[in-house]
């Protein structure tokens, strides 16, 4: 079946072994479906024998971090980094899970890295219960997510400290991509850490202590992660601010220029307009030294308008 990872005690097995050792009686079968599409949920739903609900919440499309308790079960979802391609709106891949005594049923439609790690450890011997599993999918989960987020706040820490008039352009497009990356982590993670502190507490007997010392570090990591985000999505905020404020200020100055370059030239503008007209009347039109007068005049003119301008500070 194009798309299933059945593992029993971290071994990889057919989709027959698969149902066949779902009767078995043992202390840990991990079957791990890597797409949700309709032959997975008849599988889930006929062979894994698995309530309708908790079909469609292993198999929906659209999904947030939550975590329910169903009996002596729990249904939990999960977000995590992947090593596909992911849009910066939406830069975690789901993991679904539904867990009992001695069952872990896991389901994902794209490539979680987590899953690797945890069928490492699986593989290792350091997973003996459906405690274990889940223990180390939200432990690997944040771990992997933790070194993310800290890249967010050196990059912004870089921006800060880069911050340049001649560079306004560029670092408002890494700003604003870095607060559009710090939103999508910080839209999941703060669900998921409610929903990984709420399995914690979860009433069920396949949780032993270490697994919810495990499961309350994790969430504390979450936590510590989403005040991070909050923290790198308000200073983004702050610092597109001020890269806004520089460019105003930047077009300021040169309006400023440009409106003393204006005001140097209108009365030039003026005199040369009046002493151009062809009319009889213009005092020494005639005279060899006319053009030169009016020539100095203008230099004359400009230079106090100028002066003025120096000693009113207009160009600080």
């Amino acid at each position: 079946m194009t798309g299933f990872a059945y593992r029993v005690k971290g071994t990889d097995i057919t989709r027959t072994e698969a149902t066949a050792a779902l009767c078995a009686d043992c202390e840990l079968i991990w079957v791990h479906l890597a797409t949700n599409d309709a032959e997975a949920q008849a599988w889930l739903l006929h062979q894994a024998q698995l309530p309708d609900y908790v079909v469609d919440a292993l198999t929906a499309t659209e999904t947030r971090p939550r975590c329910d308790q169903i009996g002596t079960g729990a249904y939990l979802n999960l977000r995590g980094p992947s090593d596909e391609p992911m849009s910066m709106s939406d830069p975690l891949v789901s993991v679904r899970i539904w867990a009992q005594a001695g069952r872990v049923y896991s389901v994902t439609r794209r490539n979680l890295s987590a899953v690797k790690l945890v069928s490492d450890a699986v593989d290792a011997g350091a997973i003996h219960d459906p405690g274990d599993l889940i223990a180390e999918f939200a432990s690997a989960i944040t771990a992997e997510l933790d070194p993310d987020v800290a890249d967010l706040g050196d990059a912004l820490d870089d921006c800060e400290e880069g911050l340049d008039a001649e560079k306004i352009f560029e670092l408002r497009r890494e700003v604003t991509m870095i607060r559009v990356k710090s939103i999508g982590y910080r839209r999941f993670l703060a669900p998921q850490r409610a929903a990984i502190e709420k399995l914690a507490a979860l009433p069920v007997p396949w949780l032993q202590p270490d697994d919810r010392a495990h499961l309350v570090a994790a969430a504390d990591r979450a936590a510590r992660m989403t005040e991070e985000l909050e923290s790198i999505r308000e200073r983004s905020a702050l610092m597109h601010e001020a890269l806004t404020d520089l460019r105003a200020e930047q077009i300021d100055q040169r309006s400023l220029v440009i409106a003393v370059v204006a005001m140097v030239f209108l009365p030039l503008t003026f005199l040369t307009g009046l002493l151009g007209m062809n009319v009889r009347g213009i005092p020494y039109a005639d005279a060899p030294w006319a053009f030169y007068g009016v020539v100095w005049m203008c230099v004359a003119i400009a230079g106090l308008i100028s002066l003025y301008f120096v000693r009113r500070r207009w160009f600080r």
